[in-house]
């Protein structure tokens, strides 16, 4: 199935307790492109840099397969820039500072070559880009996901709630589903959220892994535990990529099939995590893969008998 990937692709300097990276590649289209690529080609990225992006990076996400032609370059402008610090739990984290930058002014299009779409990710970016771009699509594609996230829930509340009513799953973490739905029961959350039109809604919870709901059904897949975290910043956008990636390839979007994308996901995010950066999403390989989606299926895989 064809996939288009709307986000971000910018610079980012990060800060653990355990290391600290200078300027690297980073942006939610960035790593959704990198994840997503170990499962589908061609991928059609649209987003927008500066000159000072590194050529180099996107003739390695070109060598993947995944098509530029909607990434616009103004070469006399700097690219995004995020700064962070994460606490000891590596769950929360305080902005050192944002750069827009040309995400600023950020108004995407869609090429003519990108009509054949048939699965839209749309990255955290503001729910006017994202309603811009469904727009632009004169076919409706078969699946969109949204990621978003509490600034848009903040600042832009008409808008994002405009754009759910288009989408067919939204992509939110623990405290952003709650703040979106004024619930404190994630079961409840989905339900009000799911009623704000997306069919499918997925709950990130970091290191307690993720839920997917679908009208009654749930579905809990945990996170790999891992020996070392170094670098969180990726970690949701790998997911997706990860998600959207084997839907694209297995050409299924049943709940039955997403069940196993969010394992995918998870296995995908459990890499990003165990280096700055996109470093480790560039290194690993198809056998790297399914070892790790092995391990989370013995992680759940159990016999019961009961007496």
């Amino acid at each position: 199935m064809s996939l288009v990937v709307v986000g971000s692709m910018a610079f980012d300097a990060i800060e653990t307790p355990f290391g600290k990276s200078d300027k690297i590649i980073g942006g939610a289209a960035t790593y959704i492109a990198w994840s997503a690529s170990n499962f589908t080609q061609p991928i059609k990225q649209v987003s927008v840099v500066g000159g000072d992006f590194p050529k180099d990076e996107l003739q390695m996400l070109e060598a993947r397969g995944v098509v530029v032609d909607g990434v616009e370059i103004k070469e006399n402008e700097k690219s995004f820039f995020w700064s962070g610090r994460y606490h000891l739990d590596m769950n929360t984290r305080d902005t050192l500072e944002t750069q827009l930058n040309v995400l600023g002014t950020f108004n995407p299009v869609v090429p003519d070559s990108y009509q054949d779409c048939e699965i839209l990710m749309l990255g955290n970016l503001s729910p006017v880009v994202q309603n811009t771009v469904i727009d632009q699509m004169k076919n409706k594609p078969k699946l969109v996901v949204l990621d978003t996230m509490n600034f848009w829930m903040e600042t832009a509340m008409p808008e994002l709630e405009n754009v759910l009513k288009k989408v067919d799953v939204l992509l939110v973490n623990d405290s952003e589903a709650r703040e979106l739905s004024g619930q404190f029961s994630l079961v409840k959350a989905a339900k009000v959220i799911m009623g704000m039109g997306p069919k499918y809604l997925i709950i990130k919870k970091g290191e307690h892994g993720a839920l997917l709901f679908n009208d009654d059904n749930v579905f809990f897949a945990p996170a790999l535990p891992l020996e070392e975290v170094f670098d969180p910043t990726g970690a949701g956008d790998t997911f997706a990529g990860g998600f959207v990636g084997h839907i694209a390839k297995t050409k299924d979007i049943s709940f039955e099939n997403m069940k196993t994308a969010i394992i995918v996901g998870s296995a995908m995010a459990s890499f990003s995590v165990e280096k700055f950066g996109t470093q480790r999403l560039k290194e690993i390989s198809k056998a790297d893969i399914d070892a790790r989606i092995q391990q989370f299926v013995q992680l759940v895989n159990f016999d019961i008998e009961l007496v």
